[in-house]
């Protein structure tokens, strides 16, 4: 059965309301990293001393995901289509809150987990796998009698390049997929990322490119079409707040990036709910820490407000310590921001 009212559904009414409040910030543990890497997606299997010395198996990243949906701190859980159906085989998400998604797309500006790979040094190329029927209605699993329906609700990236052509034909992609979604009633939320190649923008300049492509490319898309929040690079405060206040209907979320050290984890959190992000999608930063349990947690008390970021980074290390669980980093080194776009906000911060 298709989830139809979860925790996700309730934040994102309080939201659109004009009643958000800190605790109805969303995070979301993206988990969908198969759909461009294969064995390199799964994660490390840690040994008790954090070491890290092969990748997890299908089935002991399927345990991982199944753990931080019984633990019940993350809305969504974004998975790609086939591990989506074996967890519903498992029965995972028949009494929870957390809402399944599936990335609806698979770009390739995705595919950088795939070892020897040389598609990221091209532009981006718009590439679909995942059957939206199939998803809503599922497939007949004789061993549970009925079919599986696994979602009602996916995730649709678009890489602007600010090339007519490539824009055009990602585009004209995106608005077929609108179509398949509204002919099924699926719901998804939007990806947009920054230019994967250099495309002679500043940092400062791709915030306000993306920002306009974003409101150009949903101006003629009317409300029962129109995606349920944003999953954004974050491009720093000004770029975000001017998103956020520009239309308060549109709901926008960042998106992690690379693994970085646990403050930048815990910064941008901080940094995308103090200018106006409501969602965060985290998939490298949450799959490659030493106890993702641990860290949810506090990404939840981050995203409150009731702790600071270089506070949750000291409480994480504490909490490896019990677990008898050997940090990847020193506290000192953890306590590092790393990605220049969150120092520069931190700098005017403490000015």
């Amino acid at each position: 059965m298709v989830h139809t009212d979860t925790r996700l559904d309730q934040k994102l009414r309080n939201i659109r309301a004009g009643n958000y409040k800190p605790a109805d910030f969303i995070i979301a543990d993206a988990k969908d990293a198969d759909m461009g890497s294969g064995i390199t997606g799964s994660g490390f299997a840690r040994s008790a001393d954090g070491g890290t010395g092969r990748r997890r198996t299908r089935a002991e990243f399927l345990d991982q995901i199944q753990a931080i949906v019984e633990q019940d701190i993350v809305d969504i859980m974004l998975l790609s289509a086939s591990n989506l159906e074996a967890l519903h085989e498992r029965g995972v998400f028949r009494d929870s809150l957390v809402k399944p998604a599936i990335r609806a797309n698979d770009t390739t500006d995705c595919w950088g987990g795939v070892r020897h790979q040389a598609y990221t040094k091209h532009p981006s190329r718009h590439f679909r796998t995942a059957n939206i029927s199939r998803v809503m209605y599922g497939t007949n699993q004789p061993a549970i009698g009925a079919p599986i329906a696994l979602t009602d609700l996916g995730l649709y990236s678009v890489t602007f390049m600010n090339d007519i052509d490539h824009d055009y034909e990602a585009l004209d992609a995106f608005a077929a997929f609108r179509e398949e979604a509204a002919e099924n009633n699926f719901k998804y939320f939007f990806e947009v990322f920054n230019p994967n190649i250099d495309c002679g923008l500043d940092r400062e300049a791709i915030g306000e490119y993306i920002n306009d492509s974003i409101l150009r490319c949903l101006a003629g898309v009317t409300k029962a079409d129109r995606p349920q929040f944003l999953k954004i690079v974050y491009n720093g405060p000004k770029a975000l707040e001017e998103l956020a206040s520009f239309d308060p209907s549109l709901v926008v979320g960042v998106l992690g990036g690379g693994a970085g050290t646990t403050r930048d984890t815990f910064e941008l959190l901080s940094q995308a709910e103090k200018y106006g992000g409501r969602v965060a999608l985290f998939g490298r930063k949450i799959n490659l820490a030493e106890d993702p349990l641990a860290l949810l947690v506090l990404m939840r008390e981050v995203a409150s407000g009731n702790i600071a970021p270089e506070e949750a980074v000291k409480a994480y290390h504490s909490e490896l310590a019990k677990s008898g669980l050997k940090s990847k980093l020193s506290l000192e080194d953890d306590r590092q921001i790393t990605e220049t776009v969150l120092q520069s906000a931190a700098l005017k911060k403490a000015a």
